[in-house]
């Protein structure tokens, strides 16, 4: 995701070691945490990894035991995963699948600020607490200077999913290609009694199954498929035409200022009544996180670029492929909770 901050335009500057070495530091945590997901999601034995429990009791002890606990599991999780190669390898697939998609996502938007001149940040990548899925909020880049015309907001904005999209694809051919035909995720820790979290099919998914006549609704997820379907999430995401999320941007670029607006009011609504929806048929509270985001990005002002020339037949037609990779990506009802 691309943020803008208006402000007078600079000449885009070069980063700073110092500022080399927070990204970088921030990129190897958030591996840390991505691969700490990975190998909770390959499904190993927890009770490998269980705690021991002291004798304190109460509410009160249980409160300051939880963080010796939480830190205690990490390490104990970590150990685990290096005692077992094949857990910790899949561990590994999942944060490199899943970083690839966001690396790639962030150097589409970066590459481009620096082609037209805008001073941008490198790409912060956010890491999740431990033990959270999927081991992180995502990754931004922050524009410091003014876009300095439509063609130009347009490029920034779209070449991230468009980039990110080229990596999810090969993920995904992969993701499906290597399922394993057996129940599917979270029925054995119910024992079969119902009850778990099953992982809806985004259409791209579905297309590549059909084409090599996988049958995707008795197969257990595997890395690849956890990695292709975040990263298709965080796409369709993005790409929503609301506020400075990149469909925002190319929303905006498209069609101007008035409608940015009006498309994006339609595009909350829209997602609240799904996320109504969800929570009905798909016993999912997941639409809501989408709500409060869109929510939040419709009070954000889209800042006008200093020229709005028209954009051209080419432009036009990446427009129309970029809504392509929305509907590729786009899942109404991401998870279902039996």
């Amino acid at each position: 995701m691309a943020d803008i901050t208006r402000s007078i335009p600079t000449p885009a500057v070069k980063p700073t070691a110092r500022q080399w070495l927070l990204h970088l530091g921030l990129f190897l945590l958030t591996g840390f945490t991505t691969t700490i997901c990975g190998v909770l999601m390959a499904g190993p034995d927890l009770s490998a990894v269980e705690v021991n429990q002291t004798g304190s009791s109460g509410f009160a002890s249980s409160l300051l035991m939880f963080p010796v606990f939480y830190i205690s599991t990490i390490f104990r999780l970590v150990r685990f995963a290096f005692l077992n190669p094949h857990f910790l390898g899949q561990g590994l697939l999942f944060s490199a699948s899943l970083l690839a998609i966001l690396v790639a996502h962030e150097s589409g938007h970066y590459l481009f600020c620096r082609y037209y001149g805008v001073d941008a940040t490198l790409p912060f990548f956010i890491p999740q607490p431990p033990l959270l899925i999927p081991g992180t909020f995502g990754a931004f880049i922050r524009m410091k200077s003014q876009v300095p015309s439509r063609r130009a907001l347009f490029d920034i904005g779209l070449a991230g999913p468009l980039a990110g999209f080229a990596v999810i694809l090969p993920v995904a051919f992969a993701a499906v290609l290597t399922l394993h035909h057996t129940p599917l995720l979270a029925s054995e820790a119910t024992g079969g009694a119902g009850g778990g979290i099953i992982f809806n099919d985004p259409l791209l998914f579905r297309l590549i199954a059909r084409w090599f006549k996988v049958d995707l609704d008795n197969s257990v997820a595997n890395s690849f498929y956890l990695a292709a379907w975040v990263g298709a999430l965080v796409t369709s995401l993005n790409l929503m035409p609301v506020g400075q999320l990149d469909g925002g941007h190319g929303t905006f670029s498209i069609f101007g200022k008035a409608a940015h607006r009006w498309i994006g009011i339609v595009a909350f609504v829209a997602m609240a009544l799904i996320s109504v929806l969800g929570w009905m048929w798909h016993g999912s509270p997941g639409g809501f996180i989408y709500v409060v985001l869109l929510a939040v990005m419709l009070r954000v002002r889209h800042p006008q670029p200093e020229q709005m020339e028209p954009l051209g037949l080419a432009r036009t037609l990446v427009g129309i492929l970029t809504l392509i990779v929305f509907v590729l990506c786009f899942l109404p009802f991401p998870i279902t909770i039996t």
